[in-house]
Protein backbone atom coordinates (compact mmCIF):
# COMPACT_ATOMS: atom_id res chain seq x y z
CA UNK A 1 0.00 0.00 0.00
CA UNK A 2 1.57 3.58 -0.96
CA UNK A 3 1.85 6.50 1.45
CA UNK A 4 -1.30 7.68 0.78
CA UNK A 5 -3.52 4.64 0.58
CA UNK A 6 -2.04 3.68 4.10
CA UNK A 7 -2.51 7.34 5.53
CA UNK A 8 -6.33 7.54 3.68
CA UNK A 9 -6.85 3.79 5.42
CA UNK A 10 -5.17 5.20 8.79
CA UNK A 11 -7.82 8.43 8.75
CA UNK A 12 -10.63 6.10 7.85
CA UNK A 13 -10.05 4.12 11.02
CA UNK A 14 -9.19 7.25 13.22
CA UNK A 15 -12.63 8.43 11.68
CA UNK A 16 -13.76 5.67 13.57
CA UNK A 17 -12.26 5.75 16.73
CA UNK A 18 -9.22 3.45 16.17
CA UNK A 19 -6.68 5.44 18.71
CA UNK A 20 -4.37 2.97 17.18
CA UNK A 21 -4.27 4.46 13.73
CA UNK A 22 -3.76 7.85 14.87
CA UNK A 23 -0.85 6.53 16.51
CA UNK A 24 0.72 5.66 13.02
CA UNK A 25 -0.19 9.28 11.91
CA UNK A 26 1.41 10.42 15.07
CA UNK A 27 4.70 8.44 14.84
CA UNK A 28 4.40 9.37 10.87
CA UNK A 29 4.67 13.23 11.89
CA UNK A 30 5.93 13.82 15.14
CA UNK A 31 9.46 15.19 14.47
CA UNK A 32 8.07 17.16 11.66
CA UNK A 33 5.16 18.67 14.32
CA UNK A 34 7.76 19.21 17.11
CA UNK A 35 10.30 21.19 14.36
CA UNK A 36 7.48 23.25 13.23
CA UNK A 37 6.26 23.98 16.98
CA UNK A 38 9.84 24.93 17.91
CA UNK A 39 9.92 27.33 15.25
CA UNK A 40 7.00 29.14 16.28
CA UNK A 41 6.99 29.23 20.38
CA UNK A 42 11.44 28.83 20.34
CA UNK A 43 11.11 26.40 23.50
CA UNK A 44 11.92 22.66 23.77
CA UNK A 45 9.28 21.99 26.53
CA UNK A 46 6.55 24.34 24.75
CA UNK A 47 7.13 22.93 21.34
CA UNK A 48 6.65 19.39 22.86
CA UNK A 49 3.88 20.14 24.84
CA UNK A 50 2.36 22.40 21.72
CA UNK A 51 2.73 19.42 18.83
CA UNK A 52 0.93 16.66 21.31
CA UNK A 53 -1.80 18.80 22.48
CA UNK A 54 -2.58 19.59 18.65
CA UNK A 55 -2.51 15.71 18.03
CA UNK A 56 -4.93 15.75 20.56
CA UNK A 57 -7.32 18.22 19.27
CA UNK A 58 -6.63 16.78 15.78
CA UNK A 59 -8.02 13.39 17.27
CA UNK A 60 -10.80 14.89 18.00
CA UNK A 61 -11.60 16.65 15.15
CA UNK A 62 -10.68 14.14 12.62
CA UNK A 63 -14.70 14.23 11.76
CA UNK A 64 -14.00 17.33 9.90
CA UNK A 65 -11.15 16.10 8.05
CA UNK A 66 -12.38 16.77 4.29
CA UNK A 67 -10.99 13.89 1.98
CA UNK A 68 -8.27 14.33 -0.51
CA UNK A 69 -6.46 16.92 1.55
CA UNK A 70 -2.90 15.81 2.98
CA UNK A 71 -3.04 14.68 6.97
CA UNK A 72 -0.19 16.79 7.75
CA UNK A 73 -1.58 20.41 6.00
CA UNK A 74 -5.05 19.79 7.74
CA UNK A 75 -2.98 19.06 10.65
CA UNK A 76 -0.53 21.91 10.46
CA UNK A 77 -3.16 24.66 10.78
CA UNK A 78 -4.39 23.05 14.11
CA UNK A 79 -0.75 23.03 15.19
CA UNK A 80 0.19 26.75 14.00
CA UNK A 81 -2.87 28.05 15.62
CA UNK A 82 -2.09 26.43 18.59
CA UNK A 83 1.02 27.74 18.67
CA UNK A 84 -0.04 31.37 18.18
CA UNK A 85 -2.69 30.90 20.95
CA UNK A 86 0.01 30.06 22.91
CA UNK A 87 2.01 33.12 22.43
CA UNK A 88 -0.98 35.13 23.32
CA UNK A 89 -1.10 34.07 26.71
CA UNK A 90 2.39 33.68 27.02
CA UNK A 91 1.95 37.65 26.30
CA UNK A 92 5.53 38.76 26.04
CA UNK A 93 7.01 36.60 29.18
CA UNK A 94 11.01 35.98 28.82
CA UNK A 95 12.56 32.75 26.91
CA UNK A 96 15.15 31.10 27.82
CA UNK A 97 17.71 30.47 26.19
CA UNK A 98 18.91 27.31 27.42
CA UNK A 99 15.45 25.73 26.52
CA UNK A 100 16.02 26.72 23.22
CA UNK A 101 19.31 25.99 22.40
CA UNK A 102 19.45 23.12 24.33
CA UNK A 103 22.20 22.85 28.13
CA UNK A 104 25.44 22.23 26.15
CA UNK A 105 27.88 19.86 28.04
CA UNK A 106 30.91 21.49 29.72
CA UNK A 107 33.47 20.62 27.40
CA UNK A 108 37.09 20.00 28.89
CA UNK A 109 40.15 21.78 27.28
CA UNK A 110 42.11 18.54 26.57
CA UNK A 111 38.87 17.80 24.25
CA UNK A 112 40.47 17.59 20.32
CA UNK A 113 37.64 19.66 19.34
CA UNK A 114 36.80 21.39 22.24
CA UNK A 115 37.14 24.90 20.84
CA UNK A 116 34.88 24.40 17.45
CA UNK A 117 32.08 22.66 19.40
CA UNK A 118 32.20 25.69 21.78
CA UNK A 119 32.35 27.97 18.09
CA UNK A 120 29.13 25.48 17.26
CA UNK A 121 27.36 26.34 20.39
CA UNK A 122 27.47 29.68 20.34
CA UNK A 123 27.08 30.28 16.23
CA UNK A 124 23.58 28.19 17.24
CA UNK A 125 22.86 30.43 20.41
CA UNK A 126 23.11 33.26 18.18
CA UNK A 127 20.91 32.27 15.47
CA UNK A 128 18.00 30.94 17.77
CA UNK A 129 18.56 34.39 19.85
CA UNK A 130 17.76 36.17 16.29
CA UNK A 131 14.97 33.95 14.82
CA UNK A 132 13.68 34.46 18.20
CA UNK A 133 13.52 38.10 17.29
CA UNK A 134 11.86 37.60 14.22
CA UNK A 135 7.69 37.33 14.27
CA UNK A 136 6.11 33.24 14.83
CA UNK A 137 5.23 33.05 10.81
CA UNK A 138 8.91 34.29 9.85
CA UNK A 139 10.48 31.77 12.45
CA UNK A 140 8.23 29.30 11.75
CA UNK A 141 8.50 29.73 7.75
CA UNK A 142 12.93 29.73 7.88
CA UNK A 143 12.89 26.69 10.49
CA UNK A 144 10.91 24.54 8.08
CA UNK A 145 13.18 25.38 4.86
CA UNK A 146 16.08 25.71 6.29
CA UNK A 147 16.32 23.63 9.41
CA UNK A 148 13.91 20.87 8.04
CA UNK A 149 14.03 20.95 4.10
CA UNK A 150 10.82 21.20 3.77
CA UNK A 151 10.33 21.71 -0.10
CA UNK A 152 8.37 24.56 -1.38
CA UNK A 153 5.08 22.61 -2.56
CA UNK A 154 4.91 21.24 0.81
CA UNK A 155 5.16 25.07 2.52
CA UNK A 156 3.22 26.16 -0.18
CA UNK A 157 0.18 24.06 1.07
CA UNK A 158 0.57 24.16 4.27
CA UNK A 159 1.01 28.21 3.75
CA UNK A 160 -2.38 27.91 1.29
CA UNK A 161 -0.48 30.54 -0.95
CA UNK A 162 1.40 30.10 -4.54
CA UNK A 163 4.85 28.77 -4.34
CA UNK A 164 5.81 32.07 -5.82
CA UNK A 165 4.36 33.75 -2.51
CA UNK A 166 6.36 31.35 -0.40
CA UNK A 167 9.38 32.39 -1.82
CA UNK A 168 9.06 35.64 -1.49
CA UNK A 169 7.98 35.17 2.15
CA UNK A 170 11.07 33.52 3.11
CA UNK A 171 13.46 35.83 1.21
CA UNK A 172 12.25 38.56 3.54
CA UNK A 173 12.24 36.11 6.16
CA UNK A 174 15.64 35.42 5.30
CA UNK A 175 16.65 39.52 4.94
CA UNK A 176 14.83 40.25 8.56
CA UNK A 177 17.15 36.84 10.16
CA UNK A 178 20.28 38.44 8.38
CA UNK A 179 19.78 41.80 9.88
CA UNK A 180 18.67 40.61 13.55
CA UNK A 181 22.25 38.96 13.39
CA UNK A 182 24.18 41.87 12.48
CA UNK A 183 22.54 43.96 14.99
CA UNK A 184 24.01 41.12 17.62
CA UNK A 185 27.54 41.04 16.22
Amino acid sequence: MQNDEQEAEWIRRCREGDKEAFGFLVKKYMKQAYYAALGFVGSHEDALDASQEAFVKAFRAIGTFESGRRFYTWYYQILRNHCLNMLRRRNGATLSLSSIVGETDELQSNEPHAEAQMQLNETRKSVWEALWRLSPEDRSLIVARDMLDTPYATLAELMECPIGTVMSRLYHARKRLRTQLERAS
